[in-house]
């Protein structure tokens, strides 16, 4: 049984993650310091798969703490790097903080990497990468356009920073995931987006105004030259996520790897806009949405969605659900964990 550790496995994309892993017998370790997270979530892990996984809270900044995981552990194959600070219109207000800790973080799980001999390392990049990119569908090859947040720019400089360290190690290699907009949850309503700060991100901030934790949502600018004027992404349903990660493993263990570092989007090709958003909520629940047109966010990028015909025909992974089935998902997670348990 091959043995993978998940940096910041309590965290939204990770938790999903570590049950599709533990779903095609992987053996998993997580390390996630709960700074934006809860280990409640490792119940509903234990739910789903019938296993329990342990977490390290261990800040991976601190690489002598880092490296106790691999001491104990040293039969571990692959890393995959979620943990990271992820809120765009934080990182406008505290850069130093997203510099400080995605980029240290990534630079002792390298090192960890080298010195301990595992081979191989799954990074969770993003579409911002891009920038406010010049065509659409954007392909791995599409040339990255000014970093619209520091956010952002620690994803542009983690891929640079992977690709030189790995340079000089020829026995290691990598692929990164470039995410577009994680949404949804579990079909079990078990586990879900549930972050310990105040979620930034459109989903779960309409389902938790639908359920009443917030008055309202904003749509930030609606004067963007796009179909209906607020902004587009591309939501892809947490699961079809996860199983890339699960995918992409197989990919390294299997020596299937035609570069050291590999790049793939992860999307599902079509972009929805936030207004496109709203509605696919409210047609798939019933729900009525209170929501109101605000000014632009700064860091936002005005419309982004993925070509994924790579991932498709080299990892063999395809999107199966759709923005219905995320805002039905959604929902259902919304409502269930907004139940007080008896």
């Amino acid at each position: 049984m091959n043995k993978i550790l998940v940096t910041g496995g309590c965290g939204y994309i990770g938790s999903h993650t570590l049950v599709d892993l533990l779903d095609h017998g992987f053996e998993v370790v997580s390390a996630d310091n709960l700074c934006n997270s809860d280990e409640e979530v490792l119940k509903g892990i234990a739910a789903i798969t019938g296993k329990q996984v342990h977490n390290y809270k261990t800040d991976l900044c601190d690489l002598e703490a880092t490296r106790q995981i691999f001491v104990e552990h040293t039969d571990i194959v692959g890393i995959i790097h979620f943990a990271a600070l992820k809120s765009v219109s934080e990182s406008v207000t505290q850069p130093l903080l997203y510099f400080r800790n995605n980029l240290n973080s990534l630079l002792n799980i390298l090192d960890c990497m080298a010195h301990f001999g595992v081979p191989n390392l799954i990074f969770s990049s993003s579409c911002s990468v891009y920038g406010n990119t010049l065509e659409l569908p954007v392909t791995e090859h599409s040339p990255w356009q000014e970093a619209e947040s520091p956010y952002a720019r620690t994803k542009q400089m983690g891929e640079h920073i992977i690709c030189d360290v790995l340079q000089g190690t020829p026995n290691l290699q990598s692929i990164i995931l470039r995410y577009f907009n994680p949404a949804g949850a579990h079909p079990s309503a078990l586990i879900g987006e549930s972050p310990r700060n105040m979620a930034n991100n459109l989903v779960p901030v309409i389902t938790e105004t639908a359920i009443g934790k917030r008055p309202e949502t904003v749509v930030f600018g609606d004067d963007y030259p796009t179909r209906d004027g607020s902004c587009i992404r591309d939501y892809i349903h947490i699961m079809d996520l996860a199983h890339a990660h699960t995918l992409a493993l197989q990919y390294l263990l299997q020596q299937r790897q035609t570069k050291q570092v590999e790049v793939f989007n992860l999307g599902i090709g079509e972009g929805v806009s936030v207004l496109e958003a709203i509605q696919a909520f409210e047609r798939n629940t019933g729900e009525h949405l209170s929501y109101r047109i605000g000014p632009r966010r700064p860091g936002d990028v005005m419309a982004i969605y993925a070509d994924y015909h790579k991932a498709a025909e080299r990892l063999g992974w395809q999107p199966h659900y759709s923005i219905d089935d995320i805002m039905q998902s959604a929902w259902n997670w919304e409502k269930a964990r907004s139940t007080p348990s008896l």
